[in-house]
């Protein structure tokens, strides 16, 4: 979750590396007024110098460091009032609860959407309601809420819609409801402009009139802000009386899955959400999570790395190439049986669609490869007929990190038709060219934010699409590409990377997106054994001069080139920088290394 980023005129150089395997030049994360911050931090709170400079290089200042090493939601949560049209979607949910109106939520095929659909419905049926989700398939119905299902969730009873993690641009599917008399709430966090569909309420931080500040949550902490609102209001109703209220705190597992996977910051909020949540995680409370955690194989504490890389994608594969549904449904469970079966299944998709993704990425690779060689384009657009458009997202993250620039990924139809995802780098604005190129005539639709965009487009289009990003994003390629560093944190040995450090370093995350996982270098320790596991891995033990060693795994680096240059450099000194982790398989823990990068020491300039 954490990897190379910009130079923002940092740090020194760290043990002279100006070019390592992959690239990069290390850098200290810490600047000038930052190493006086951590100092600062050490002495008047007591904390180890490592503990102080993790905080410091995090932008954490001296008087904050008590609340930031104890997040607390009751400090952190804001008023929900605070939000423009909450109180309004609070209170016409209000109504239909006390009212037993049929409710429908409508929500996003991603992790984010099934979260937050999730939470949603198991709140309303706490207080009584039986409501029904609906996601929309991916490549059917396409994102958000749509005409046809509208007036079938209609036609099934529903009176109230309420949308999540989708709906703020859905002009057409809300005149559908408003012509049917069906309410429509929408709680979302996607960027919109000026103009918003007529609704009953539309919960948005991210609209343009929303001075609230929380602008950096997922979907599912917009709808668990909701949810806090609505508990606030009918225990005013008197709802309650005479018996307990819902639990919330039960919910925050699921918010954490889906605001660790929707990689929006981990910051303020944010991460009182993770922290928190985390811990009801590992309380094994939701019997879906529970079982998914089982057939992904995560053991010990759960971390955001096992949600983002484990739990995520298999709740995503129902998604991108099964049943779109499965992943809200395996959530809102509460049958063992039943959760261990919708669990395997999407496991099983999971699988399929990394066989999927292998096969597609070979013939986009090979395309990437072509245009590099004979254009070496700022954006690169790659494109079949043959592709499932539930992949292309993945395919066009790929190609990003192999190619270090933009790059896009289209499945073409029958038609013409292509349906693409396209992911960027640090520095430049995907999101905002895309729009641009919608307001040209160069796409049927398009959108997103500055690091991931989806577009509509003909395939007679495609060439002109690649002249207009070319040259509207090659200065921002070019100036990106120019400040590679990886930023590090500390450098230690093997001896240092113990237990007592893991809890320390503990105290100052989740790590994730906003809040990077600290990077340290292990200087010249000897690559004692190194090899290719599972696919495409390569595992690896590394000695220091004392004669300790650390385990350490690069994930997927067989073809990479710090992945090459351990399997070449058996026996050998090597730098190697990675975060770190504890590892309990085999019963007892300990800490393990994961390698991001490493640097031959003869080949740096000191």
């Amino acid at each position: 979750m954490n990897g190379p980023a910009e130079n923002d005129g940092a740090g020194r150089l760290v043990l002279g590396v100006q070019r390592s395997a992959n690239d990069f030049a290390w850098r200290e994360r810490l600047t000038v007024a930052q190493s006086r911050n951590a100092m600062a931090i050490a002495q008047r709170h007591e904390l180890p110098d490592v503990l102080a400079r993790v905080m410091a290089a995090r932008d954490v200042q001296p008087e904050e460091a008590t609340e930031f090493l104890e997040p607390s939601l009751k400090n952190l949560m804001p008023d929900p009032s605070g939000l423009v049209d909450m109180d309004a979607a609070v209170a016409r949910v209000a109504d239909a609860v006390q009212a037993g109106t049929k409710i429908a939520i409508f929500g996003d095929y991603d992790v984010d959407g099934a979260t937050s659909s999730s939470i949603l419905s198991r709140y309303l049926s706490w207080v009584g309601l039986k409501p029904v989700i609906h996601i929309p398939d991916r490549i059917i119905e396409g994102y958000g809420p749509n005409g046809p299902a509208i007036e079938a969730l209609h036609a099934d009873g529903a009176r109230l819609l309420i949308t999540v993690d989708c709906g703020s641009t859905s002009f057409e599917a809300f005149e559908t409801a408003s012509r049917l008399g069906l309410d429509v709430v929408v709680i979302d966090h996607h960027q919109v402009g000026e103009t918003l569909p007529e609704v009953r309420a539309l919960v948005n931080p991210n609209r343009q009139d929303d001075l609230s500040g929380q602008g950096h949550l997922a979907a599912v902490g917009v709808t668990f802000l909701f949810l806090v609102g609505l508990n606030r209001e009918l225990r005013n109703r008197g709802l309650f009386s005479g018996r307990q209220q819902p639990d919330l705190m039960a919910l925050l597992d699921l918010v954490a899955l889906g605001t660790v996977c929707d990689v929006v910051p981990l910051l303020g909020l944010n991460r009182a959400y993770v922290t928190r949540g985390l811990a009801v995680m590992h309380g094994r409370r939701n019997s879906g999570l529970s079982a998914l955690a089982d057939a992904a194989r995560v053991a010990g504490k759960p971390a955001p790395y096992h949600l983002g890389f484990l739990l995520g994608p298999r709740i995503n594969a129902g998604g991108r190439i099964g049943d779109a549904a499965l992943g809200a449904r395996l959530l809102t469970c509460d049958d063992p049986a039943m959760a261990r079966d919708i669990a395997e299944r999407l496991d099983q998709l999971n699988a399929e669609r990394q066989a999927m993704e292998a096969v597609m990425l070979e013939e986009a690779g090979a395309q990437a490869f072509q245009a590099m060689e004979s254009e070496n384009p700022a954006v690169l657009i790659t494109g079949s007929s043959d592709w499932h458009p539930g992949i292309v997202g993945l395919i066009a993250s790929r190609l990003k990190e192999a190619n270090r620039r933009p790059a896009f990924a289209i499945a073409f139809d029958e038609s013409g038709k292509g349906t693409g995802s396209g992911r960027s780098i640090n520095g430049v604005d995907l999101g905002k060219a895309v729009r641009e190129a919608v307001d040209l005539g160069l796409l049927l639709k398009g959108g997103g934010h500055a690091m991931a965009a989806g577009l509509t487009v003909l395939k007679e289009k495609q060439p002109e699409l690649q002249a207009f990003l070319n040259e509207r994003l090659a200065e921002d390629v070019e100036r990106a590409a120019s400040m590679r560093d990886l930023k590090v944190d500390a450098a230690l040995t093997a001896t240092g990377a113990t237990l007592d450090l893991m809890e320390l370093l503990e105290k100052a995350g989740p790590y994730g997106a906003g809040h990077a996982e600290p990077v340290f270098v292990l200087p010249s320790h000897r690559i004692s054994f190194a090899d290719v596991v599972g696919k495409g891995h390569v595992r690896a033990s590394l000695s220091s001069s004392d004669g300790s060693s650390i385990k350490a795994i690069a994930f997927k680096a067989e073809d990479k080139p710090h992945g090459k240059m351990l399997l070449e450099n058996r026996g050998r000194m090597l730098h190697v920088a990675g975060s770190l982790s504890i590892d309990t398989w085999q019963g007892a823990p300990r800490v393990q290394m994961r390698i991001i990068d490493v640097a031959d020491p003869q080949k740096t300039r000191l």
